[in-house]
């Protein structure tokens, strides 16, 4: 259950990662209440799945989860550039994610 948790609270990592672009410097009320509803959700998910996950695995995932997404959604949804190194390293992310994954 804890690795659910903490999936999800990469999830809403992502979120508020996002959404962060599309508050235009907090001035856009619905993105902006969507984005701290995130930003809440993300930690609160994260708190929880440390009650049982080591800290430092748990910490590493979450911040994993939430670049990879973040980096996937700027390309696919603001033209962020896809070039081979990027892609490269995206890779390194997600293996270095499985690896605490199996470890822990």
């Amino acid at each position: 259950m804890a690795w659910f948790l903490l999936f999800l609270a990469g999830l809403f990592e992502i979120g508020w990662a996002v959404g962060l672009k599309y508050t235009d410097g907090f001035t856009r009320p619905t993105p902006t209440v969507l984005t701290i509803i995130s930003m809440i959700m993300s930690v609160v998910l994260l708190g929880l799945a440390v009650k049982t996950l080591p800290m430092g695995t748990a910490y590493a995932v979450w911040t994993g989860i939430g670049t990879v997404g973040t980096v996937l959604l700027g390309i696919v949804l603001l033209g962020d550039p896809a070039n081979l190194v990027r892609v490269f390293c995206i890779g390194l992310i997600i293996a270095g994610i499985a690896g605490l994954k199996l470890a822990a």
